[in-house]
């Protein structure tokens, strides 16, 4: 199962890049290939001061080795090896008309340590899918919205009626910036800890996360593609750049695959590219009343059922 993951983020890697220069028209993606000195590595891509992307990143990784001590207590066991894989994405559109994006899809393994690495078989202890996709606006445009949350409705319900309002809801709860008490976008899916159980084997759970990833571009660049070209002021630049600051805040506080790359080790510039390039943290900013400013903050106040 790792081997036929891997393969497919790394298709899916190729896929994506692909679409969004395709939207961008004017900059290619940059590649980075890394190692890990424990164990493994990755091809990071990163896109900059496109004609849309201001930066991007869609990242893929394969890791593995000893389970650090601070992942041993997080998941109640003893030493052990692991494997992980995953994609991962952000992009920062130049235009605060179009939303930032973000998505990830991975696969973890863990291993009894008694077995013999010279074997090419350690017994797999544990293993689970988890991932999603989720739009973070700064001007809310409710039809973008809907056609988000539809794609996401429409690749789970292939699979089971009951996965879209379940990783809505998941999704709506993990993306909250509890310390400032909203949400940091409009939400999408979240799923984790997908494991083997009767009604979904493994291979089921491959299925639903590989038709989740395969409807991202499908999600996302039609959203770019009608607001690329929208014109906007430098007063909208300015509200975009603070609640950008508000999207550092969760991704460096609350954001668990940020925490799970650095305790173990990995690449400090891939871990970060999810980090726009122009931020601002205005004290005590508030919008006017009655703004489209204002009616974004009130959507962020409680999760909405875009369906």
């Amino acid at each position: 199962m790792k081997n036929k993951f891997y393969t497919y983020i790394q298709n899916l890697q190729d896929q994506i890049c692909k679409g969004l220069e395709d939207v961008d028209g004017t900059t290619k993606f940059r590649e980075d290939l890394w190692e890990r000195p424990e164990g493994g590595g990755g091809r990071t891509r990163v896109i900059e001061n496109g004609a849309v992307f201001e930066k991007g990143g869609v990242n893929i990784s394969a890791v593995h080795g000893k389970l650090p001590d601070s992942m041993q207590k997080l998941f109640n066991v003893g030493e052990a090896d692991f494997f992980a894989c995953g994609l991962s994405l952000v992009l920062h559109p130049k235009s605060p008309m179009v939303p930032t994006v973000h998505a990830n899809w991975r696969y973890f393994e863990m291993y009894d340590t008694s077995t013999a690495l010279s074997t090419g078989s350690r017994k797999v202890i544990q293993q689970w899918f988890g991932g999603g996709q989720d739009l973070t606006p700064y001007y809310l445009f409710e039809e973008d919205a809907k056609h988000f949350h539809q794609t996401c409705k429409t690749a789970c319900d292939k699979h089971n009626p009951n996965f879209y309002p379940k990783y809505k809801k998941q999704c709506d709860a993990y993306f909250w910036n509890a310390h400032r008490n909203e949400a940091r976008g409009i939400g999408g899916l979240f799923f984790d800890y997908c494991k083997a159980t009767e009604e979904m084997s493994i291979e089921n759970w491959f299925n639903f996360v590989t038709e989740v990833g395969n409807s991202f571009l499908e999600a996302y660049v039609p959203i770019v593609e009608k607001r690329k070209n929208v014109l906007y002021s430098d007063t909208n630049r300015t509200w975009q750049e603070i609640r950008r600051g508000r999207y550092v805040e969760f991704n460096l506080v609350h954001d668990k695959g940020t925490l799970f790359g650095l305790k173990t080790n990995g690449r400090i510039e891939s871990i970060l590219m999810s980090l726009p390039p122009h931020v601002q943290w205005v004290y005590d900013h508030h919008p006017e009343k009655g703004s489209e400013e204002e009616k974004l903050l009130k959507i962020l106040e409680k999760p909405i059922d875009w369906i």
